[in-house]
């Protein structure tokens, strides 16, 4: 039986005992079902939908990229939202080395014709957002900054394999401008690889067969990137994530009582060369001018010509960037509901609010969300209702740069937060589109689907867990990548995490992510962002008013099987007489067998109500430990910043996630001596994790 919510008021129609027998939740006592349940409905009926839409329209009303007085604005109006719905509210200021200006910058092609070429979307009619002169030209955060003139390559993507193709291909890249398309990896890696092989600049766009007139109409009579659209963005590829100054350690202002030391700006590895993103507009006109031999099949894109490798000695293209770098101030702001029982125990939401342009869907439709949940948390707290445990909301300032804000926060509070944080959920354009989805650590997971099937999808007879499964038996959650501001807390410092919402097609990064693309295109209804509210504020809600944290303990066994077989496959392929990781099959066993026991002794101890309070809190504190267990001092050998043994993002695309990240590492360099190491590291981090469940079982 489903007990469906109505998106904004829940009826119950059962007894309070029934109810509590259909819906017994994972964590709670069963002489507290009662009472969860009546605080989780009156939470679902406090979500206020027309909010979302307040909010949204309210932060997105100006372009605001970091470290300007239109992101203070919007730092102001989520901090008033906040106070007003009872939380206590801080700010977090940091000193960091950014470029948030795109200084100058030109394009052009210089021969066989002159030509500038676009840098900027075009103004629409349609669109009284295009027309505002604060808008920026495209460019990307720390691009190198030169004057450079020289013949043209095509480099697909841009990614590792596809460079490795042109060095077989005997293309020398020597002095020559690149250009790339979006997709297949982070665009730093474009830069970083470009630089390697020895380019001398590098332009970027959106072709057309991957976000343009092939997918269907483009802006502003459809949602697709038209032959203007810019994607901005970041191409900081460094050995850690956050500041470039100052790994491990927090940019505190330069001002401020306690100094930290910062790297000469001279020996960061920076990409040194200029870098420049343009539309698919401008893009055809240097691609249609090239000569050379033909492109692979599949590097073809959608422009109507033969795409080809080289342009030859007649087609010449200057890039231009003088991009200005300093020391900008970022602020986070970080909302509190401390816990009525146990303030020390923390819940974590976040999503940053920094944008390229106005940031409808990318990241404000995160940050409304945020602001409707929090004020329906609030009106909780106001009828008495105070969360047992602390939930912390934290915005996020200059994530788009490159994770920075968030970064320095989990680097000044580390420790702290190793010691209390039960999860991180990230909402980074949490609202932008009706496709839900979600990414998340093992132990998450099940909190998601359980709560995806109380909500009812907007306008819909069915639940989010009835269309997001479609017919399969469970919805299918990913594996947490690279790319957001859950980084610092999962890879870094092991905090389970997820990311969750809405998706769909967007104006990424461009100028035209304003409220008039949002409101034609991504949700008409302005109902989603009440949803996703509801739907994450119950998974809030279950971690933190359960009398055990929630975790779905076994999962890490039954996801780390799966994970194993597909690593030795992976092996396989660079050395075929490898067998096993045998030590961690041994260590799998026991975990398996751990983790059972310890579900049955929880499931019996919690129908039982047998738990005295000292108990709970041992447990709880050993639960937000288990984590911890992937956590290598050593960390990983492309980086040492990234210490989780679990999870972490490709090192060659920044994106994709890579699980078992050691010996996926060993994979994508073709080298073999270390995996006997890692058989050693992986097998003691997963006996750890199954001695830390063996103790909780001990303890039921």
């Amino acid at each position: 039986m489903k007990f469906l919510f109505k998106t904004s008021t829940v009826s119950l129609a059962m007894t309070a005992m029934t109810v509590c027998a259909a819906f017994a939740q994972d964590g709670f006592f069963e002489k507290n079902q009662a009472e969860r349940l009546r605080v989780e409905q009156e939470f679902l009926k406090s979500v206020d939908f027309s909010r979302f839409k307040v909010h949204h329209q309210e932060l997105t009303k100006n372009p605001h990229i970091a470290g300007t007085a239109e992101n203070e604005l919007v730092q102001q109006y989520m901090k008033k939202i906040m106070e007003e719905a009872g939380m206590d509210v801080q700010l977090y200021p940091y000193d960091v080395y950014l470029p948030n200006d795109p200084g100058k910058s030109e394009l052009e092609i210089v021969s066989p014709v002159q030509m500038k070429l676009s840098q900027q979307e075009k103004v629409l009619d349609e669109d009284p957002f295009t027309k505002d002169d604060r808008l920026h030209l495209g460019f990307n955060a720390y691009s190198g900054s030169g004057d450079v003139t020289a013949e043209v390559v095509y480099v697909n993507y841009g990614r590792r394999e596809d460079f490795q193709k042109l060095e077989e291909m005997g293309i020398d890249l020597t002095g020559k401008v690149v250009i790339a398309r979006y997709g297949g990896n982070f665009r730093g890696f474009k830069a970083k690889f470009a630089e390697q092989a020895g380019a001398i600049g590098l332009i970027v766009y959106t072709d057309p067969i991957d976000n343009g007139f092939t997918k269907g109409e483009v802006y502003p009579n459809g949602p697709y990137y038209n032959e203007t659209t810019i994607q901005r963005g970041s191409m900081l590829t460094l050995d850690w994530t956050g500041d470039p100054l100052t790994p491990y350690e927090p940019a505190l202002p330069l001002d401020g009582p306690v100094q930290v030391d910062r790297l000469d700006p001279k020996d960061v590895a920076f990409h040194t060369i200029p870098v420049t993103p343009i539309g698919y507009g401008a893009a055809e006109e240097i691609l249609s001018r090239m000569n050379g031999q033909s492109v692979p099949e599949d590097w073809q894109g959608a422009l109507p010509f033969d795409y080809k490798i080289e342009g030859g000695a007649d087609l010449k293209v200057r890039v231009m960037v003088d991009q200005p770098v300093d020391f900008v101030r970022v602020n986070n702001v970080i909302g509190t509901f401390e816990g009525a029982k146990y303030p020390d125990e923390w819940i974590i939401l976040g999503s940053h609010f920094d944008a390229w342009s106005f940031g409808a869907t990318d990241p404000n439709s995160g940050t409304a969300m945020l602001l409707t949940l929090a004020e329906a948390l609030g009106e909780l707290a106001k009828k008495g209702m105070r969360p047992d445990r602390s939930i912390m909301i934290g915005h996020w300032d200059a994530e788009e740069q490159g994770i920075l804000g968030s970064t320095e926060w989990v680097e000044q509070l580390r420790d702290e937060l190793s010691a209390k944080a039960i999860t991180y959920m990230n909402f980074d354009g949490g609202v932008s589109g009706r496709n839900f989805g979600a990414a998340a650590a093992p132990t998450l997971k099940k909190l998601i689907i359980d709560a995806s099937q109380e909500i009812m999808y907007p306008d819909s007879t069915k639940t989010v867990f009835e269309i997001w499964a479609g017919n399969n038996p469970e919805p299918s959650i990913r594996n947490l990548g690279g790319g957001s501001d859950h980084i610092g807390f999962y890879m870094h410092v092991g905090i389970p995490s997820l990311s969750g919402g809405t998706g769909g097609v967007t104006a990424y990064h461009s100028n035209y992510d304003n409220f008039n693309y949002y409101s034609k295109f991504v949700d008409p209804t302005f109902k989603m962002g009440g949803a996703v509210a509801q739907l994450f504020g119950l998974v809030t809600l279950r971690m933190a008013n359960a009398n055990v944290i929630p975790y779905d303990v076994p999962r890490y066994a039954q996801d780390l099987k799966g994970h194993f077989n597909q690593a030795v496959k992976n092996v396989k392929e660079i050395a075929p007489e490898f067998e096993d990781f045998k030590l961690v099959r041994e260590a799998l066993v026991r975990l398996e067998r751990s983790s059972a026991d310890y579900q049955q002794k929880l499931n019996e101890a919690m129908d039982q109500g047998s738990l005295d309070e000292e108990k709970q809190i041992q447990i709880n504190q050993g639960l937000i430990g288990l984590e911890k267990s992937w956590i290598d001092p050593q960390g990983m050998y492309y980086g040492d910043w990234y210490k989780s043994l679990y999870v972490c993002n490709d090192p060659f695309s920044g994106y994709a996630s890579w699980i078992l990240p050691g010996i996926q590492y060993e994979v994508a360099i073709n080298r073999t001596e270390k995996l006997d190491e890692w058989d050693e590291r992986y097998a003691a981090a997963i006996l750890d994790l199954a001695s830390k469940i063996e103790n909780l079982a001990e303890m039921l």
